[in-house]
C-alpha cells in the first residue's frame, strides 16, 4: 500500500473528518544519470560554500532571504511556529459550482482517504453529498511549508483534492502574447468547413486510448544503442498553414477525416521503431515450428525494445517499469490467457 503523503484533518462546519493524503498520478518519464562526457563518470550536484569551494552537510543549511541589504536566516521550525495547527488542518471555507472553477487553475491530484474505519461513514457523507450536488469544497492547507489553495471533490465514489494556482499565479495572455489575433475577420464558409472539421473529428474522451508513445521511443533508442540497432527517425513537423491554402487545407482535412483510416482519436499503440536486419535475422533464428506447420515466435530471441513493443501491443499494464525477464514473463501471460479465453 501506498504511504499517504499527508495527514490531518478535513473540516466542513462544525464537522472534522481525520483523512490522509495520497499522491494520484504517476509520472513514468525514463530518466537518466549525467555523466562526463568520454567517460563512465556520473557527474553529481553538491551543496559547495560558494566562497571556501567545501560541501556543506545538509543539516547545516538554514533558508536566507536577501532583503538587498543583508541575509535574514529563517530556521525551518520558525516556519511551523508561524502556522500553528494549520499544517494539519484541512478547512473547507465553501463549495462552489465545478464548472466555475476554470481548467487553468488545476495544478496537481490527490486522493483522500478516511484515516481509519471509525470515519468511513463521515467520508461517505461527504463524498455522496458533493456527487449529488456537483460542488466541489474550497479549502486551504499548509504542507511542506508551503500553503495551498485546494478543490475536494466527489469522483467515482472517492474524495479527490486538486491543488489550485493561486489568482495572482495565473498570468494575462495578453501581456504575454503580443500577436493575439484579436478581432480577425472569417468568412462564413471558412467558420463552416472548420465546423463540420470538428464535428467529423467528434470522439468520445476515453483516456485509456491514449498513451505516451514518447517515453516508449526513447525506451526503443536506448535499447537500439546497446544492441547496435537502427531506430526511425520521427516524422518532420507539419509545415505552417498560410492564409492562401487555408479553405483547400480544410476541405482536404474533412475529406481524409470521413475515411475509417482518416478517423483521430484513438492513438496507435504501434511505436514507428525500425529493427536492424540483424534483429530481424536474430528473430527469424528464433523462430520455430509448432505441430501443424503453424510458426511459433520465440520469445527469449527478442530484444528488449522488442519485448516493450510487443508489450505495449498486447497493452500490458507496468510494462515501463519491467526488465527483459518480466516482459517475457508478462508477454507469455498475456498469450495463454487469451488462448483460453
Amino acid at each position: 500500500m501506498a504511504r499517504p503523503v499527508w495527514s490531518g484533518t478535513l473540516t466542513f462546519g462544525l464537522v472534522s473528518l481525520p483523512v490522509q493524503m495520497y499522491t494520484a498520478t504517476d509520472n513514468h518519464t525514463v530518466r537518466f544519470h549525467q555523466l562526463q562526457r568520454g567517460t563512465s563518470d556520473r557527474v553529481r550536484n553538491k551543496r559547495v560554500n560558494e566562497r571556501t569551494g567545501e560541501e556543506v552537510p545538509l543539516d547545516e543549511v538554514v533558508k536566507a532571504f536577501d532583503d538587498g541589504d543583508e541575509y535574514v536566516l529563517v530556521e525551518p521550525e520558525e516556519l511551523d511556529d508561524i502556522a500553528p495547527g494549520r499544517s494539519k488542518t484541512l478547512e473547507i471555507t465553501g463549495f462552489v459550482e465545478l464548472e466555475d472553477v476554470e481548467p487553468i487553475f488545476f495544478d496537481k491530484t490527490y486522493y483522500l482517504g478516511p484515516k481509519g474505519k471509525e470515519y468511513t461513514k463521515v467520508y461517505a457523507l461527504l463524498e455522496k453529498a458533493l456527487g449529488e450536488a456537483g460542488r466541489a469544497g474550497i479549502a486551504t492547507f499548509v504542507m511542506r511549508n508551503h500553503q495551498y489553495l485546494v478543490a475536494v471533490k466527489a469522483e467515482d465514489g472517492l474524495l479527490t483534492l486538486h491543488t489550485l494556482h493561486w489568482a495572482d499565479e495565473i498570468r494575462d495572455p495578453r501581456r504575454e502574447i503580443d500577436n493575439l489575433p484579436g478581432k480577425i475577420e472569417v468568412t462564413d464558409r471558412e467558420l463552416k468547413m472548420a465546423r463540420q472539421l470538428v464535428d467529423t473529428l467528434g470522439m468520445e474522451w476515453k483516456p485509456e486510448d491514449f498513451h505516451d508513445t514518447y517515453q516508449e521511443q526513447v525506451t526503443a533508442l536506448i535499447e537500439a544503442k546497446r544492441t547496435g540497432e537502427s531506430v526511425e527517425k520521427a516524422e518532420p513537423p507539419a509545415e505552417s498553414t498560410n492564409v492562401v491554402d487555408l479553405m483547400d487545407a480544410l476541405r482536404a482535412s474533412v475529406d481524409r477525416a470521413k475515411k475509417p483510416s482518416g478517423r483521430g482519436g484513438k492513438q496507435s499503440s504501434k511505436a514507428p521503431t525500425k529493427i536492424s536486419d540483424a534483429a530481424a535475422k536474430r528473430r527469424a533464428k528464433g523462430t520455430g515450428r509448432r505441430k501443424g506447420g503453424a510458426r511459433a515466435s520465440s520469445l527469449d530471441s527478442l530484444t528488449k525494445a522488442e519485448l516493450y513493443q510487443r508489450a505495449a501491443d498486447a497493452e500490458v499494464p507496468g510494462r515501463s517499469s519491467m526488465n527483459r525477464d518480466e516482459l517475457i514473463e508478462a508477454l507469455r501471460g498475456a498469450r495463454q490467457h487469451r488462448a483460453t479465453s
